[in-house]
């Protein structure tokens, strides 16, 4: 059996501390969801809210909904996802590419699948990132697209060993969450290929108060948010009257 180690001979490689896996849910408009940050078991992750991988087919997808307070990245795998938002971003992204939303002090969207197949009173912004387009960087054949900040690590969809050597192999959909150190070595223990998502990010320290797609500091924060919201102002004047045109084709 070919055994292939990602490793840079860390002197404090970071070791798994905690594996559960990320069961399948419903959410949307009939779309298929593995939350592994965001659930009883992880509620929050500082900086992280929540990440999800998602499969969807039309019909199914995430139809005209809002959000506040935070930003989410969507990162395609494969198949493509029509985005909508009612400030007149349109666009497809395809797999490779990723799309960054800034929700700010508010905005509604639509992703719906075009194909079979992750600061609160800032303004909003969208953007779309072609694959080609996305940092990369390759060192002794590993190769590891950078969507945010800056890394030289890995990017190999089969089992891997995590932290240790003699860890058991992780298999699809699970979540490792992994301790202090300054570094991460992985094994590939199996003849196909592997490929793994890593995040981290700089912890914010702020209290953090979740309803539904509003996220903010105090429960008073998200009652003035539903307020807002339900009577079209602050920030959501646009959404009473707009409809995404995605939800056409």
């Amino acid at each position: 059996m070919l055994e292939t180690q990602i490793s840079n001979g860390f002197s404090e490689p970071r070791l798994v501390v905690r594996k559960f896996l990320a069961r399948p849910q419903h959410e949307g408009a009939g779309a298929i969801v593995r939350r592994s940050i965001g659930r009883f078991e992880l509620k929050y992750f500082d900086p992280f809210l929540v990440l999800d991988e998602f499969s969807v087919s039309a019909p199914a997808g995430f139809p005209d909904h809002p959000h506040r307070g935070f930003e989410t990245v969507t990162y395609m795998l494969q198949g493509a996802v029509q985005h909508e938002d009612f400030e007149g971003h349109k666009g497809s992204i395809e797999a490779g590419d990723l799309q960054w939303m800034t929700a700010g002090r508010g905005i509604v969207h639509s992703e719906m699948p075009a194909a079979t197949g992750v600061q609160k009173g800032s303004s909003r912004g969208y953007q779309e990132i072609e694959s080609k387009n996305i940092a990369e960087a390759t060192k002794d054949g590993i190769k590891v697209r950078v969507i945010a900040g800056e890394a030289l690590g890995k990017k190999i969809t089969s089992e891997g060993v995590f932290g240790n050597p003699k860890n058991l192999p992780t298999t699809a959909h699970h979540l490792l969450l992994l301790g202090s150190g300054d570094g991460l070595e992985a094994w590939n223990k199996s003849l196909k290929p592997l490929r793994f998502v890593l995040v981290g990010g700089e912890p914010l320290g702020e209290p953090v108060v979740q309803l539904g797609p509003f996220v903010m500091n105090t429960q008073e924060e998200i009652d003035r948010t539903i307020e807002d919201y339900e009577n079209c102002i602050n920030g959501f004047e646009k959404a009473k009257y707009w409809r995404s045109e995605v939800l056409r084709f």
